[in-house]
């Protein structure tokens, strides 16, 4: 995959976003697309090769759209400034997601801001055996690779169902459950960045499980 050019496509796509542009320059796009598609479909591989649970994705099934849904969104922009996609994405669980853009370049995964339904699912697996959860949050190599869990809306109370003083109420608060991994540009321009996706992929796959588990068992 030829990133540098993925990258001078954003570029003069977020200095002229517009779809006249887009139709002028649309052999391109297809071709920047084409390419990324191609590179997940050989990560596809190489993940199903690591990992004996992972359901297969190939990459024009996890290619997310490059256009902003502007009906929800009317004050974005036209296009994004980013490629994204989500493999190992069986049904009703969170993804493995890589994003490659502009503004910031991450690998991610986990739940963003999930149902009622899902959301209760993590809290219950939580309530039961949360030492789990923080045992694989709290480990060295993870803590080094993702931090701490994404910073988003939390409650100021227990939510419903559950007490103040749980012991686990630190992490049943969170709205959202899901880590990333920031990417720069050069890493993603090295020549080994798809064995650092793998190695990333691996260093996640406890979390995910756990959180996958939660909602379909």
């Amino acid at each position: 995959m030829d990133f540098t050019s993925l990258f001078q496509f954003l570029t003069e796509l977020n200095q002229n976003n517009s779809k006249e542009w887009m139709d002028k320059n649309r052999k391109w796009y297809k071709e920047v697309r084409d390419g990324y598609i191609s590179w997940l479909n050989d990560l596809d591989l190489a993940l199903a090769a690591v990992d004996n649970e992972y359901f297969s994705t190939p990459g024009k099934k996890g290619i997310n759209r490059i256009n902003n849904n502007l009906m929800f969104h009317p004050n974005k922009p036209t296009y994004k400034d980013h490629f994204g996609a989500g493999l190992d994405k069986a049904p009703n669980t969170g993804d493995f997601y890589i994003e490659i853009g502009l503004g910031q370049s991450m690998l991610a995964g986990g739940f963003w801001r999930p149902d009622p339904k899902t959301l209760r699912s993590i809290r219950d697996a939580i309530d039961y055996d949360g030492e789990e959860l923080k045992k694989i949050l709290n480990k060295k190599s993870f803590k080094d690779a993702f931090g701490n869990l994404v910073v988003d809306e939390t409650l100021k109370q227990a939510p419903k169902g559950f007490a103040n003083d749980h012991p686990h109420i630190d992490l049943l608060r969170h709205k959202t459950f899901a880590v990333t991994h920031p990417l720069t540009r050069k890493e993603i321009l090295e020549s080994n960045f798809k064995e650092k996706v793998i190695s990333i992929y691996l260093e996640m796959l406890p979390f995910r499980r756990y959180l996958n588990k939660a909602v379909t068992v």
